[in-house]
């Protein structure tokens, strides 16, 4: 399978091989050319599994900006080809700077982790008013009104481990009531608690391929920005983990890639043939499962709204780019505080 999408070449065929042809890149499967995408037409390229690279695309995505992230088929990241890094060193070493303050990483981390309950507490609320029956109704309601309870504590909440605090446990409340909102072969799609390495049912499977998609969308903003990805606020250092791209997804994650999972689900769009049972009860997409959860983060990423702050039209697509710009403009003093993107 190969897809684009707001500039983005997704790559899932196996054994397939991306390389140069004059300026365009060229996509053969068993021999056969499957796509042509003009170069300057690029923004990214995902490739997932057993995916070969030519030497003469890599050094032309280098020279043109253009990153390619190498993941597994179940979208876990594996590495990431950047080109030189750019944006202004002044912004990046105050960034620096600001990650070793505490008062500047809890101040951040707080909006952050509100941005994120603030978007579960209204999907949860979205999906209370639908055609839920009064028993998943009235869950819903408990979980919301949780949420609202962390999201009211965090206004006065300086420390950053209390901040962590609030988060975990209002992820665990909202994932307690995920089931809830499932609508359709809700046997076959319970979920039994938030489980990430390996996903051990089919709902966790989906977020996490969601996931996936959302944090490299978060890395390519990140680095656009001008900002290291690798630093963040409200995650720790850790060798190869991109702090700040996770920061950047959290108040995405029930935005995006949870209602994303969901609406395919309910409108059965994903089934029990898109999912393998592996040994040790470990749970994988299939070959059409992939397809089905990038084309609806095709589609959804082609979506117009106006940003809450800007008061401006923009696409989903592009949520991440504008969040990881108002974030920088904060570090460098031109905000007074970082505004996370909280939708209805």
């Amino acid at each position: 399978m190969i897809q684009t999408t707001q500039n983005t070449l997704y790559v899932l065929a196996q054994g397939a091989y991306v390389h140069k042809d004059h300026q365009t890149v060229r996509v053969e499967c068993e021999g056969e050319t499957r796509l042509r995408v003009p170069l300057h037409n690029l923004e990214s390229v995902a490739l997932f599994g057993r995916v070969m690279v030519s030497p003469e695309l890599l050094h032309a995505c280098a020279e043109g900006g253009i990153p390619l992230t190498f993941l597994s088929v179940s979208g876990r990241l594996l590495s990431r080809v950047d080109a030189p890094v750019s944006g202004n060193v002044l912004l990046r070493r105050e960034q620096y700077r600001w990650a070793d303050r505490p008062d500047r990483c809890s101040g951040i981390a707080r909006r952050v982790v509100a941005g994120k309950l603030h978007n579960a507490r209204n999907l949860v609320l979205r999906a209370a008013r639908g055609d839920a029956g009064p028993e998943h109704a009235h869950t819903l309601k408990d979980v919301a009104r949780t949420l609202a309870q962390h999201i009211r504590a965090l206004r006065v909440c300086d420390d950053i481990d209390a901040i962590r605090g609030h988060e975990g446990m209002g992820a665990r409340t909202y994932f307690d009531g995920f089931n809830a909102m499932i609508r359709q072969n809700q046997d076959f799609f319970a979920m039994r608690g938030r489980t990430r390495r390996p996903p051990r049912d089919p709902v966790n499977c989906a977020l996490s391929f969601a996931y996936a998609l959302l944090r490299n969308d978060c890395l390519g903003a990140a680095t656009s920005a001008g900002l290291d990805p690798n630093v963040g606020f409200l995650h720790t250092d850790r060798p190869g983990r991109p702090s700040l791209a996770l920061d950047l997804m959290e108040e995405f994650r029930p935005l995006l890639a949870d209602r994303l999972a969901l609406t395919l689900i309910n409108r059965q769009q994903l089934g029990p043939k898109d999912f393998d049972q592996r040994d040790g009860g470990v749970v994988e997409l299939t070959e059409s499962g992939r397809r089905s959860i990038i084309g609806g983060w095709q589609e959804r990423k082609r979506d117009e709204l106006v940003h809450p702050l800007l008061k401006e039209r923009t696409t989903v697509g592009l949520l991440a780019h504008v969040q990881a710009r108002l974030l920088a403009r904060h570090i460098r003093g031109e905000l007074d505080e970082y505004v996370p993107c909280i939708l209805r």
